[in-house]
């Protein structure tokens, strides 16, 4: 059975789109994550897509952010300041506030900072709209992977789902990028709701299972909080048949858990397979042996070596 799967993906990866590069939070290992600083670099370098996240401000703008609060790890105040703790949620804030704020580097003093001993800074970058990372993209065909911030418990931190859903969906069709953007999610709720209001918008499950977190897996019985209602033991305990379930046409899992046979089990199933978050070459190696269909990542220019060695066709580079 599995040589089979096996079979049918290889036959759909042949007739697939190109390989999907995309670059996390931009591109976080070089970069200060979620700036137009990181999503320019990016792509220069060359990536097919811009992954990144979104918050909704007191006033209902669309911005990125990976926290729905400020991060000291990441946030300097008007004062120029780390900020001594946790900062106010963004659904609290206007956008005029939150501006004030500035995240053109990781602070250094943090275990998060030291991670990254490659980025490099950019002061007086702040809390960028999707507006401008959409337009970011005149000229270019860069795409768009759009992560919705929001947790089966973050109450009034984020907007509600079906709220989340609707902004974003307008937002989308106001900036004429229904084909150049897919909608993503831990908690599938959001995605539900995109495709409800929007079939035409491709959605992404994102999925973890680890000791630490697992969002698939319900307990006593019931489905788990974050895949809106769908229960695993229903579809065979099959995490893309869970996947192709809730509508989704991508299976972005974290890279640890996929195997040969489920990267081939959800190919077969027509979704493609998108992995998170690949830094290291020698995995990347591994993976692209895999089949799978792209991979996200936080060194974009560490993946093209990788692709070119494999033979995959780069997308296009402006970097100097």
């Amino acid at each position: 059975m599995v040589r089979a799967l096996i079979a049918l993906a290889l036959l759909a990866c042949a007739s697939s789109q190109a390989f999907d590069l995309q670059g996390h939070r931009g591109t976080r290992g070089l970069a200060p994550e979620n700036t137009l600083a990181a999503f320019e670099r990016a792509i220069a370098i060359g990536v097919t897509t811009l992954e990144t996240d979104l918050a909704v401000t007191r006033d209902g703008v669309l911005v990125i952010s990976h926290n729905p609060t400020l991060n000291p790890d990441l946030v300097r105040g008007p004062d120029g300041q780390w900020l001594a703790s946790t900062g106010p949620a963004i659904h609290s804030l206007t956008i005029e506030e939150l501006q004030r704020y500035d995240i053109g580097r990781t602070n250094p003093a943090s275990t998060y900072g030291k991670q990254f001993p490659e980025q490099q800074a950019v002061d007086g970058q702040r809390f960028p709209t999707l507006a401008q990372v959409f337009a970011l993209g005149t000229g270019s065909r860069v795409r768009f992977a759009l992560e919705t911030k929001i947790t089966p418990d973050s109450g009034s931190e984020t907007p509600d789902p079906a709220t989340f859903a609707k902004l974003v969906v307008a937002a989308i069709r106001e900036a004429g990028m229904t084909e150049r953007v897919s909608v993503l999610s831990f908690d599938w709720r959001t995605l539900v709701e995109v495709k409800r209001l929007a079939p035409e918008i491709p959605t992404v499950c994102i999925t973890q299972v680890t000791r630490n977190f697992d969002n698939v897996k319900g307990v006593f019985g019931q489905p788990s909080a974050w895949t809106a209602g769908l229960r695993l033991a229903d579809f065979d305990d099959s995490i893309p048949q869970l996947v192709r379930a809730a509508g989704c046409s991508t299976w972005s899992s974290f890279f640890r858990n996929l195997t040969p046979g489920n990267i081939a089990e959800a190919q077969a199933l027509g979704l493609t397979v998108l992995p998170w978050t690949v830094n290291d070459p020698a995995d990347m190696a591994r993976l692209i042996d895999w089949r799978l269909d792209g991979l996200i990542t936080d060194y974009p220019d560490r993946a093209r070596k990788v692709m070119a060695d494999k033979g995959i066709a780069l997308p296009p580079s402006v970097a100097k």
